[in-house]
This record gives structure tokens, C-alpha cells and sequence, in this order.
């Protein structure tokens, strides 16, 4: 169990995933939940907090705290995508994150698709320093991912067992898919739901799906990510047909993923050098190259940038350009 919890994996995918969370976190912030920053506009009275909101205790929050958290929040886990400092910032981004959750659903209505965010946010200062394409393998890393990938599949299995404890086999035979369309449907969802019983079998589905999912850590590797990919695809679906986005639990998912082999910061890097662009320049011959540069006496000058980029393809005229350049 101790070699299955804390796999090695490589710097590299610790380095992608940290920056993926903390990237979505910011967009999150302005995109996903910014109407947080509008519920402190009602009575104070209103605000009923957490179990663990009233555990620390936590102040009620107030339109100055809340903006506060917020700014604080969005410089932080930008700092907090490069990398450095990781451990102060990881943990300072984590608790104000947290605390941004709690007000965000101390007013009735309780998410459940941000408990892997959580857990993820809550690992990564333990996962040690990581740069990105960094093959050097880490078991400090490999616990933050296999802790969040077990969180992510207690978000399915804990949602079925809630399914039974609240609504029993009713839930299943009922109207549930039947409602939400309802209240939220597409038009897809409207094709779909006049199909006989296919809302019925879709239910089924679903609970056989979400009691089924802890089996995805007996599977191997690649077998895993096909099922990964069928997870994504059941979101698709969801978001296509009832409109339900679970946007921090996908991306808390791809703690599954090979993330190393995605170098985004490498590439931006190449782009800013001219690198990327010097080598589509020498594999494409339509790119139109730089004019080198010449010396005193006419002849190129191959020890100036823009004579790397006009090298012609033939090895033999290469040879020649060589030899007549001082």
C-alpha cells in the first residue's frame, strides 16, 4: 500500500499539473465564481456556514473581507503557477481558496465537484520542487497525484452512495433525468428524451458508472487512460445535454494524465527565442529566410545569426557554403 501510495512519477508532471491547478483556480475565479463577491450583499443573517466554518470559527464575511480574499487570491496563484516558492505559496493559496469556498457555499447550496480541487490544492506543497520536461522521478509527487486521483473517484462513489442514502432504488426508477431536463435542458436533451426508457437506462447507468469507478486502480496504465477518457466523455455529455459543468473536477482529473509530455513553457520559451520559428524556417523550404549577412570581402558570414537560418538543404552545397565562409 505505502509503494502504491506514493508511486514515483516524473518532476515534469508535477510541474504541468501544479501549474494547471493554479491556472484554473485564477480563471475560476473570474469566470466560474465570481458571483461569490456578490453574495456578501445580503443580510449577514442569511450567511449559515459550514460545519467547518463554524469549527475554526470563521468571521461572517463582509464585502471588504470577501474582495480582500479575492485580490490576494488572484496574485497569488499566478505567482504560485511558476513554480517557485512553492511550498509558502502553495499553502497560502490553499487556506484563501478555502476560505473563498466556504462563503461560496454557506448559503444553501453545497458543491461537490470541487472536493478534488481541494484535495489537490491541499497535496501540492508537499510535492517538492518540479520544472517542466524534468524526468527525474519523485515519490513525494507521486503521493500528491494518487491522493487527488482518489479523491477524485470518491467524488463518484461517495455520489452514488448519496444517491442511495436520499432516494434509494427511487432514484434510479424515478424522474431525476426527466426533471433536470426540465429545468435545464438542451435541445439535444429534448431529442434524447424522447427515445422510450432511454432516461430510465441512462440512470442505471449512471449509479453502475459511479459504484464501478474505484476499479479504475486495477486497471493498467493504458487501460486507465481509456477509462479516464470515458470519464470525460460522460461530462461532455453532461454539459451537452443538462448543462452541468463539473470544470474543477476535470481538470483535478488529469492527475490521471501524463502531463510531462505537455511542456507549454518550454514551447512559449522556443516561441520568444526565435527557436520554434528557425526550426519550421529549415524543415519547410517555402519559409522565406533571412538574407545573410557578409563580411569585408562579399563572402557570408556563417558566424552571424542569419547565416544559421539560410544554410541550404543539400549537404553538398552546405559543405561548400562552409568552406567559402572565413
Amino acid at each position: 500500500m505505502s509503494r502504491w501510495l506514493t508511486e514515483a512519477v516524473p518532476r515534469g508532471r508535477i510541474a504541468a499539473f501544479r501549474t494547471l491547478i493554479y491556472l484554473f483556480v485564477a480563471a475560476d475565479l473570474v469566470v466560474f465564481t465570481p458571483w461569490v463577491r456578490a453574495r456578501v450583499d445580503v443580510p449577514g443573517d442569511l450567511y449559515q456556514p459550514l460545519f467547518v466554518g463554524r469549527l475554526l470559527p470563521l468571521p461572517t464575511p463582509t464585502p471588504a473581507l470577501v474582495g480582500v480574499i479575492f485580490w490576494a487570491l488572484l496574485v497569488l496563484v499566478l505567482l504560485a503557477a511558476t513554480g517557485r516558492a512553492h511550498r509558502v505559496l502553495g499553502w497560502t493559496v490553499f487556506a484563501l481558496y478555502f476560505q473563498w469556498m466556504i462563503v461560496a457555499m454557506s448559503y444553501g447550496k453545497v458543491d461537490h465537484d470541487r472536493f478534488a480541487l481541494l484535495v489537490a490544492l491541499a497535496v501540492l506543497p508537499t510535492a517538492g520542487r518540479a520544472r517542466h520536461g524534468d524526468p527525474t522521478p519523485t515519490e513525494a509527487g507521486g503521493w500528491a497525484l494518487r491522493v487527488t486521483q482518489i479523491a477524485v473517484i470518491c467524488t463518484y462513489f461517495l455520489a452514488a452512495l448519496a444517491k442511495f442514502r436520499f432516494g434509494g432504488l427511487d432514484w434510479a426508477t424515478g424522474s431525476v433525468l426527466a426533471k433536470a431536463i426540465i429545468r435545464r435542458g438542451t435541445e439535444l436533451a429534448d431529442l434524447i428524451a424522447q427515445v422510450p426508457h432511454l432516461l430510465l437506462v441512462a440512470q442505471f447507468g449512471i449509479l453502475a458508472f459511479e459504484l464501478l469507478s474505484p476499479a479504475i486502480f486495477a486497471l493498467s496504465e493504458r487501460w486507465r487512460h481509456v477509462t479516464v477518457g470515458f470519464f470525460y466523455s460522460f461530462h461532455l455529455v453532461t454539459i451537452a445535454t443538462i448543462t452541468i459543468s463539473f470544470a474543477p473536477h476535470l481538470v483535478a482529473m488529469t492527475s490521471f494524465l501524463p502531463l510531462e509530455k505537455i511542456r507549454p513553457l518550454v514551447v512559449a520559451r522556443r516561441l520568444l527565442t526565435g527557436r520554434l520559428a528557425g526550426s519550421r524556417a529549415t524543415l519547410d523550404p517555402g519559409i522565406t529566410s533571412p538574407t545573410p549577412t557578409a563580411d569585408s570581402d562579399g563572402q557570408p558570414d556563417a558566424t552571424r545569426p542569419g547565416w544559421a537560418w539560410a544554410v541550404p538543404r543539400s549537404r553538398k552545397a552546405s559543405r561548400s557554403r562552409t568552406t567559402a565562409a572565413p
